[in-house]
This record gives structure tokens, C-alpha cells and sequence, in this order.
């Protein structure tokens, strides 16, 4: 049968307010990140600056967001909430405590750049899950983009996203000498890759609860209430023992902008996003949202900083990351 002219006057109009109503969105999904990524970057120059304790930072933001969370959420109300779903909340946050702590280290080791795209090494999970559980079509496309993956994360490891150790320009020896003093291992590496891919188990675990978004919200509340419970005994040790100059993490913007965008908004807006636009955390697109955030905050901090290698290392990741979940895209 023929289609008319109307009818595709019809489609191309649905498509384009469709695209429109999407369009807001997107424009959220941009600023959230970009809240986010700049709540990292002022968490990194108050923890490098100040040497205060990431356990203790950590902690004393996870406070106020589980009380907000709480207050915003009311776990308590409405239908009860079953212990098949309450239960893995709580283990789940465990998880969540131990990711965030290892992430907070890999941030102030490694730099909020490495720490970030480090997070995306959640898309590992998907290659040996696929190897687990026996999915073995395309395999070998799974198979090249783990080693994509771990390809970028090499670059990364070596410093090709800073001005100075990028191979391929010409630095004079005296600004090299200049930045010689933030000293960074390859090894360092390894504490982000970890917290990303914890990072991206306690959002599985989180799906296998519940697929409901209002519920998941509730959850979500139980599980940071859980982390904070948690970290509780590690951070007063910290505060008691763990240095002799303890400095209390309690700078303004440091504190507040990772509570309420680094905790909180993200959270929303990553909900938001994967519900409305379908765009999950450890994809491509979301690399691209996330990697356009780090460049501005990277020249707005006026970071060592190389556009080729960072744009290198963000290619080699994304296509890794697209072969590496292809077929669960597809599904």
C-alpha cells in the first residue's frame, strides 16, 4: 500500500514534537551533569588543598543527603515496602559506601578527569556477564570493546589527557619541570576502575528490586541511609586515630555542592534520563554529555589539560563501550 502525503506529513510532525517535548530534557540532563562534574572538580581542589580526610567528606555529605533523601522519599508511606526489597536496599548500601570511598580516593589521586571516565568502567560488568551467563552471540565484538575499554584506560594511566605527558606536543622543559611535582601511577588507575564498576552493581542490584521508578526512589533513600549507618564507625576512627592534623571537611562550596549535585540532583536527573530519554549511565551518549562537562570545567580551572589526548581517550573509551554493550542495546 501507498503512503500518503499526508501521512508522512503526519509522521515527520509527530517525530518533531516528539524530538521538541525531548528537547527540555535533554537540556536537564546536560546541566545536571554538569552541577555534578563541577561538584567534583571544587571536592578535588578543597581535598588536594586542605589534605582532609575522604572518609570524613564522604561522610559528612552522605548525612544531610540521606535526611533530605528521606524527608523527600518518606519510605514509611504509602503501600509497604517488602523485605525482598528492602533488604537488598540496605546490602546495597554497603556497595554504595565502598564506591563511594574508593571513588573519593581515585579523585584525589588520580584527578576528577581519570576519576570520571573511570566510572564508565561499569560497562566491564556487561562483557563478563555475557561470558557468565552465556550469551555468546557477537562475543568477539564484546571481547574487542573490553579491550578498547581497558585500551583508553592505559592512555589514561599514562597521562594523555594532561598537557605535559601528551606524546604527540611540544612542551618546553620548564613548564614540564613546573608541573613535575604531581607525580601520578599508572597504578592509581586501578581505585576508580574499581568504584566504576561497583558504581555500576549497585545500579544493577538496584534494577533486579524494583523496575518501578516511584519505588526505586524509595529505595534509593533506604540504600544512602544504609551507606551512611555504615560509614559511621570508619569515619569516626578516621577522626580519632586515622591523622594527627585532622581537618574537619566542611568547606562551603566543596560540601554543599556535592551534597546537593554530586548526591542528590544527579540522582534525579540520571533517573530522568534513563526513564524519558533512555540513556543509561555506562552508554556512549552519556560519555559524550559527561566529556563536553569536563572540558569546561577543565579550562575553567585552568587544569594541565590536552584537548587531542582527551578527545583520543574518549573516542577509544566510547567505541569500547558500544561494542562492549551492544547486545544488551539492542535488547
Amino acid at each position: 500500500a501507498m503512503i500518503s502525503p499526508n501521512q508522512n506529513l503526519e509522521n515527520r510532525g509527530s517525530s518533531n514534537s516528539a524530538t521538541f517535548k525531548r528537547t527540555p530534557l535533554q537540556i536537564i540532563h546536560m546541566i545536571g551533569n554538569l552541577m555534578r562534574i563541577w561538584s567534583v572538580y571544587s571536592m578535588y581542589h578543597y581535598l588536594s588543598q586542605s589534605g582532609a580526610s575522604v572518609v570524613l567528606f564522604i561522610f559528612s555529605c552522605l548525612v544531610p543527603s540521606s535526611i533530605l533523601f528521606l524527608i523527600l522519599q518518606k519510605p514509611w508511606k504509602g503501600r509497604p515496602l517488602s523485605n525482598a526489597q528492602v533488604t537488598p536496599s540496605m546490602i546495597n548500601g554497603i556497595i554504595t559506601a565502598l564506591y563511594f570511598i574508593s571513588w573519593g580516593k581515585g579523585v584525589k589521586s588520580c584527578g576528577p578527569l581519570r576519576a570520571i571516565l573511570a566510572e564508565y568502567s561499569g560497562a566491564l560488568l556487561g562483557v563478563l556477564s555475557a561470558v557468565l551467563f552465556g550469551r555468546r552471540r557477537n562475543i568477539l565484538k564484546k571481547a574487542g570493546g573490553l579491550l578498547a575499554i581497558l585500551g583508553s584506560f592505559y592512555l589514561l594511566s599514562r597521562g594523555w589527557t594532561t598537557a605535559t605527558q601528551f606524546p604527540f606536543t611540544h612542551r618546553n622543559n620548564q613548564e614540564a619541570d613546573a608541573k613535575s611535582d604531581e607525580v601520578f601511577e599508572g597504578k592509581d588507575m586501578l581505585i576508580p576502575i574499581i568504584a566504576g564498576i561497583l558504581s555500576a552493581l549497585r545500579r544493577v542490584i538496584t534494577r533486579q528490586v524494583s523496575l518501578k521508578n516511584r519505588i526505586k526512589k524509595k529505595l534509593n533513600a533506604i540504600t544512602i541511609a544504609s551507606a551512611t549507618c555504615f560509614l559511621f564507625p570508619a569515619a569516626m576512627w578516621d577522626m580519632i586515630v586515622g591523622s594527627d592534623t585532622v581537618v574537619l571537611p566542611f568547606s562551603a562550596w566543596a560540601f554543599s555542592s556535592f551534597v546537593l549535585f554530586g548526591i542528590i540532583f544527579i540522582f534525579y536527573v540520571d533517573s530522568l534520563a534513563e526513564e524519558r530519554l533512555h540513556v543509561v549511565f555506562s552508554s556512549p551518549r552519556h560519555l559524550i554529555v559527561a566529556g563536553c562537562c569536563i572540558v569546561v570545567m577543565e579550562a575553567a580551572y585552568k587544569m594541565d589539560f590536552s584537548f587531542p589526548g582527551f578527545l583520543l581517550c574518549t573516542a577509544v573509551l566510547g567505541f569500547g563501550i558500544r561494542e562492549a554493550t551492544s547486545l544488551d542495546r539492542a535488547k
